[in-house]
């Protein structure tokens, strides 16, 4: 094992010999600064301004309403979608790139009760009261919707007990915002299907930072954002992907709505 950096020519060491070193070239950054808020927002990528200028004064200012045909806006959230793909285990066609994280989580969680009301028992979802708390909010006001119990575990190593046969979604943030926690993805997937309920999971404090593959952990559904470690900016739109193996069954329960906003 490696022993820890501690000194500050051992820190310059090992950056020097990181593979991703140059990739911080690629981002703006003030002189000085050492940045660690990426989980909040983060840095602007040096192409970025010249981009945000070229559809601003071409693409909307002289291509007008000939853009969404010219510069493919029409396609976009398909597009950017397969871009997300490829960081998060997904295949082409599964990811939309639209909306916010708040309403992609309500859109999914919606769809994946909506499928489960076959099963006239499953009354319950599952989460963590240490969960981001927006989670929280959206979770709790479809549940009111629907009926459900919201059903809040106080640490990981309750989650597996409370998977009983009354859950119908077990909705996690893979990565805890507070301590940085990992959840095992495929573990906790398979317990939730043993289980019979579906497996949704949050990437925003996950995706671009570290790896993720959703088809190989054979989960369900997965929301994130663009403004974090994806580096998109403010107002970057999120992300929605769900499996393919629901991909006719969970649009029915949306009523046409989803298509129209991406």
């Amino acid at each position: 094992m490696t022993p820890a950096p501690s000194t500050l020519e051992d820190c310059r060491r090992l950056d020097a010999q990181d593979p991703l070193r140059g990739l911080r070239d690629l981002f703006a950054l003030p002189e000085g600064v050492i940045y660690l808020d990426g989980n909040s927002l983060g840095v602007m990528p040096k192409a970025a301004p010249a981009r945000i200028a070229q559809a601003v004064s071409q693409e909307w200012g002289t291509g007008l309403i000939r853009s969404w045909n010219e510069a493919r806006w029409f396609d976009m959230p398909q597009r950017l979608g397969d871009q997300v793909a490829r960081l998060i285990g997904a295949a082409p066609g599964e990811v939309v790139c639209t909306d916010s994280t708040s309403v992609n989580l309500y859109k999914v969680l919606f769809a994946a009760i909506a499928m489960q009301k076959k099963h006239g028992g499953r009354r319950v979802v599952v989460s963590e009261r240490s969960n981001f708390p927006t989670d929280l909010y959206i979770a709790a006001s479809v549940c009111r919707e629907h009926g459900l119990e919201l059903r809040l575990v106080n640490a990981p190593s309750e989650i597996p007990a409370a998977l009983g046969p009354d859950v119908a979604v077990l909705m996690l943030t893979h990565v805890n915002y507070r301590t940085g926690a990992m959840h095992d993805m495929p573990a906790l997937t398979q317990l939730a299907h043993d289980a019979g309920a579906i497996a949704m999971w949050d990437l925003c404090h996950r995706v671009g930072a570290v790896p993720v593959d959703l088809n190989r952990a054979d989960a369900d559904f997965a929301v994130g954002c663009g403004y974090k470690y994806l580096n998109g900016g403010p107002g970057a739109p999120a992300f929605a992907w769900v499996h393919a193996r629901h991909a006719d069954e969970w649009q029915q329960p949306l009523s046409g709505w989803w298509g129209h906003a991406a």
